[in-house]
């Protein structure tokens, strides 16, 4: 592949991006960067690229650097990449892997690149151990941080980044990225539900995604039909709870048969992480669910309005036309805000299945029947 070939395709999407960074590449690069932008925008992709041309800067062979740096994951021995391991990153393994490596010479050419995936799942005791070797960094270290969520990195660490945004794929280009993953019509309305999250509109158009949607169409016809009694929340929050369950099982069978420098993890860490990855697993369901949830009451305001050109669930029209007939637009309206309001109570750590009952009974008195 030719110089810088990976990183233009890599933000063919992202042009403000991509011109900072072939930029920085040919004045040199910083030793900070924050890549800002919602879930799906291509961070992880385009950091491996800017990555790899960095390492290439004074590699005896460049093109083997190159080729090494851009696999997931990488064997290229100066590129450390550090992922969440459930909800959060472990502050030990920020000193170890950042702070305490940050100043070791490369293993091979003139430069090392750190990237730390998830930054805003930092939590401040390890944003703040990072403070000293992004004031203070090595000539030959490089950090990339990337975040989803703006406010949740602290403005200390912020102000000694190179902030490079990124946008939101328009829905064309996620339709084209899903190919024929699934129908024409579950993926026209899989791009239009994850408004720009490319990573989203995947899980929507396979038979996962598929199902959360179905759960969720289910919980709303049982409020505005008021069938509060067949519970339409729990197949939303036993699908969370079941999709948790399978992640928390997969970082145990993963943390119990790795030895990192011949010492195998704890039991007590082997459990911290698990519990970490089903919550974090499962919160992600849930949240998704009320996005999904939000979207079908704002489709039937829209239907309600004369315009079912803004729907997102395009497939679903005539069962939105249905249920739209008995309803109020006020109703609909009102549904938006209070599902916003439920999910913003799951970040107090409320009791999950008081909130979504609690979520259903409230849309079912708002909606009534006209």
């Amino acid at each position: 592949m030719s110089d810088s070939t990976a990183l233009a395709d890599a933000t063919v999407h992202q042009s403000r991006a991509g011109s900072a960074l072939a930029a920085a590449l040919r004045d040199g690069p910083s030793h900070a960067y924050l890549f800002q932008g919602p879930t799906g925008s291509g961070k992880k992709r385009i950091a491996r690229a800017f990555a790899a041309e960095i390492l290439v800067k004074e590699s005896p062979d460049p093109e083997e650097t190159r080729r090494r740096a851009l696999l997931d994951p990488s064997p290229h021995p100066d590129l450390i990449w550090l992922k969440p391991v459930g909800m959060s990153h472990a502050v030990a393994e920020v000193r170890e892997e950042i702070i305490h490596r940050a100043p070791l010479s490369p293993f091979e050419g003139g430069h090392r690149v750190f990237v730390i995936e998830a930054a805003d799942h930092l939590n401040e005791e390890s944003q703040n151990a990072m403070l000293k070797t992004l004031e203070e960094p090595p000539p030959h270290a490089h950090l990339i941080l990337l975040s989803s969520e703006a406010e949740a990195v602290l403005p200390t660490v912020a102000s000694r980044c190179q902030t490079i945004e990124l946008e939101a794929l328009p829905q064309a280009v996620i339709e084209a990225e899903l190919g024929d993953i699934a129908t024409p019509e579950r993926t026209r309305a899989a791009a239009r539900l994850s408004r720009g999250d490319l990573g989203t509109a995947r899980l929507l158009a396979r038979d996962r995604g598929q199902r959360i949607r179905e759960n969720v169409e289910l919980m709303m016809a049982g409020v505005i039909d008021d069938r509060l009694e067949t519970s339409p929340w729990l197949a939303v929050l036993n699908l969370a709870k079941e999709t948790g369950d399978q992640a928390g099982e997969r970082v145990t069978t993963e943390l119990g048969g790795e030895v990192k420098e011949g010492i195998k993890h704890t039991k007590t860490e082997i459990e911290e992480a698990t519990r970490r990855a089903q919550r974090r697993a499962r919160t992600g369901v849930l949240d998704l669910s009320l996005s999904l949830a939000a979207s079908w009451a704002r489709d039937l305001a829209a239907i309600k309005t004369g315009a079912p050109e803004l729907v997102f669930n395009t497939d679903r029209v005539e069962v939105l036309e249905e249920q739209a007939e008995d309803i109020r637009l006020g109703a609909a309206r009102s549904a938006v805000e209070l599902i916003a309001d439920t999910r913003r109570r799951f970040d107090l750590n409320v009791s999950e299945e008081l909130a979504l009952e609690a979520l259903c009974f409230r849309l079912a008195a708002g909606f009534g029947r006209a």
